[in-house]
């Protein structure tokens, strides 16, 4: 195998494969409290987010998560007023949620807060809405966060967690989910990043779908994406429910007829009813 200088690599060693982008620069690089944080400038994907050694955010493709984390559940409650992101310390979901003239209070709950301001540094596009007066910045425990809040509080509730390793493995957990459900008001949706459907379909997404039905959630939906600096290039994003609220074909229909979906880059009104519906591969193991 050849090593080429100017590289940044990630290799994905459970899955046999990597994922690289050739460099300038590297602008950025610290210990912090929790993790090791590194900024590059690539040659095509702009300043890249990373975060010990895995990639988080690029400037070229970040829209495409923080969309379909975002719309698809705002889509269906188009007046929440309270919502909340664990995680997401880059500020790309909270910017997306400020597009809602509805949301009184967005709370974003990041562990580390120098991933906040070094991403207020170099991805000043990505995290404007962090000065937004509706925004609370919180920088502790999300899982501590959740357990501390009242119930029937929330509309939304974001969990924009990295992978289910380390600091993060909680975020996946039977008690943590269980205490996302209590907070959420009746009508209220549950979403959290679920990885890849190619890589991850067996160890995570489908373990995710029978936890959550365990938990009481009514519905339960897992939307696929595009996302080429994430492992294999294709991700997903679980939404729940308490109450029969997942409507996506509906929605989609009245967002077609001239319902409100704010400014994207990403997402279409056919795109959010398409991307509910899973492969076969997945589908069959329900």
């Amino acid at each position: 195998m050849e090593n080429r200088e100017n590289w940044f690599v990630e290799y994905f060693e459970s899955s046999g494969t990597c994922f690289g982008l050739k460099v300038r620069e590297k602008c950025h690089s610290e210990q912090s409290q929790y993790q090791k944080i590194e900024v590059y400038h690539t040659e095509t994907f702009g300043h890249l987010l990373v975060l010990d050694g895995c990639t988080m955010v690029s400037e070229r493709d970040h829209f495409i998560y923080h969309e379909m984390m975002t719309h698809p559940a705002m889509s269906l409650l188009p007046n929440a007023q309270n919502v909340a992101v664990i995680g997401g310390g880059d500020g790309g979901i909270v910017t997306e949620l400020a597009k809602y003239s509805s949301v009184q209070s967005i709370t974003q709950i990041e562990l580390d807060e120098r991933v906040t301001e070094v991403s207020k540094q170099f991805f000043p596009d990505i995290t404007q809405a962090l000065s937004d007066p509706r925004v609370r910045l919180r920088f502790e425990d999300g899982n501590q966060w959740v357990r501390a809040q009242a119930d029937d509080t929330l509309d939304v509730l974001i969990v924009d967690s990295t992978d289910p390793v380390g600091p993060a493995e909680v975020l996946f957990s039977d008690g943590f989910l269980s205490h996302c459900k209590r907070v959420l008001k009746p009508n209220g949706i549950l979403v959290q990043q679920s990885e890849s459907p190619l890589l991850h379909g067996d160890s995570l997404i489908l373990p995710m779908h029978e936890t959550l039905s365990q938990l009481g959630m009514a519905q339960i939906k897992t939307l696929t994406f595009p996302q080429p600096i994430y492992p294999s290039g294709w991700w997903s994003a679980t939404l729940s429910s308490k109450e029969n609220t997942l409507a996506f074909e509906q929605v989609g229909e009245l967002l077609k007829q001239g319902g409100v979906l704010p400014e994207t880059r990403y997402l279409t009104p056919e795109l959010l009813v398409s991307a509910c519906h899973l492969p076969k591969f997945l589908t069959m193991k329900d």
